[in-house]
């Protein structure tokens, strides 16, 4: 079952300001071997890895004001996760939070490192090792991620979620394309600030049992958090490795998550929902018509009032139809830096804009390079 724990983190946030976002559009060069799907190329991926690390520590401009950095679902080499906490580790900026997908691995490996990380993950440590002594499943593949976040003293923590969903791409008979199914998932809670966000991998956003859909648990723990607090959950993370991005289903529950058919959803009402999806050089996959990878998406609540628009690398739209305002990008290998709405609705005294991108990066042979006049774009407030 898909159970929500809370993590409090010693986040400073500043108040009264906007918080920046950076969503890592690379590719995955996806294989598989006897038991799971993996990178085809881990070095050639940990160095495109790496150089999005090295650009964020680097932090020329604004970049130093980074403050979530989201990678796609299966992008981190399994063997090069020490390698990029220690990175963030000692390069980082305090109050800085990175979200990365890891290729699969075997049970037994995600346990030995959710041993590692014991502290931050008791929960998911104790569902791991419930499961294991159930039945022979060390071999079973993992999809998993990893969410590290460096607190404003400079102390590292690392937290994991393991995917709920339960297989690699469509059902098969073999046992060892199965996944194992997560149970535990982190909501982290800034007390600071009141900022609440939380990630999920992929399909994981639209799964649902017999028993339980994964969104209404998510929307039932906001709604706890505003009825209890008054606070909200303000930003959703969806780390994607997705051939289908804007598959109905996903439309679907988009739908649902923020048009209130049903109930009132007040703790998810303002929520910003950021798809970090893999590009469109990813490989691996069979190719079918219409299919593609990329087109990463920032979705809000259509109360944001943002203006349609079309640029070359990215528009605005109401998702053909939804009530949202979605901020939809293009499938090429970008980073995509932006700033989270800081005002949950427009106030109509002013003509402030709601959500800019600040930069846009290409991939150059010496690493990234800031597009000019794809830059610094508002988004002109509908009125009315």
């Amino acid at each position: 079952m898909f159970h929500i724990v809370e993590k409090g983190l010693n986040v400073e946030f500043p108040r009264g300001h906007h918080l920046h976002c950076m969503l890592a559009q690379i590719p995955n060069p996806l294989g598989s071997d006897e038991s799971a799907c993996r990178l085809s190329d881990p070095t050639s991926q940990w160095s495109k890895v790496h150089s999005v690390l090295d650009l964020v520590a680097h932090g020329e401009g604004n970049l130093k004001k980074i403050h979530f950095l989201v990678f796609p679902e299966s992008t981190m080499p399994s063997a090069c996760v020490e390698e990029a906490l220690e990175l963030i580790r000692t390069r980082f900026r305090p109050n800085t939070v990175t979200m990365f997908g890891v290729e699969h691995t075997r049970l037994s490996e995600y346990r030995a490192f959710v041993e590692r990380y014991r502290a931050d993950n008791s929960e998911a440590l104790a569902s791991v090792l419930e499961d294991l002594d159930s039945g022979d499943i060390e071999g079973v593949p993992v999809n998993w991620a990893v969410v590290a976040v460096k607190e404003k003293d400079g102390r590292l923590r690392v937290f994991c979620l393991a995917k709920s969903h339960p297989f690699v791409g469509e059902e098969k008979l073999d046992p060892f394309q199965d996944l194992y199914r997560g149970k535990v998932f982190p909501l982290f809670r800034v007390t600071a600030n009141g900022f609440n966000f939380m990630p999920l991998i992929c399909l994981d956003y639209v799964y649902r049992s017999l028993y339980q859909s994964n969104i209404s648990a998510v929307i039932e723990k906001a709604n706890e958090l505003f009825f209890t607090t008054r606070q909200r959950l303000d930003l959703l993370a969806i780390l994607e490795c997705n051939p289908k991005p804007e598959h109905h289903a996903f439309r679907d529950v988009v739908n649902g998550f923020y048009g209130e058919y049903l109930a009132y959803t007040p703790g998810v009402r303002d929520t910003v929902t950021v798809f970090c999806n893999s590009s469109d050089e990813t490989s691996g996959f069979d190719a079918e018509a219409g299919v593609t990878f990329g087109h990463s998406m920032v979705i809000i609540h259509k109360s944001h009032k943002i203006a349609r628009g079309e640029f070359p690398e990215f528009r605005s739209d109401d998702f053909d139809g939804l009530p949202v305002c979605r901020l939809r990008f293009g499938s090429a290998t970008r980073l995509y830096y932006f700033n989270l709405p800081l005002f949950h609705e427009l106030d109509p005294r002013t003509t402030r804009v709601p959500l800019k991108i600040h930069s846009i990066f290409r991939p150059t042979p010496e690493g990234w390079q800031r597009l000019e006049g794809e830059t610094e774009k508002d988004f002109i407030p509908e009125r009315g």
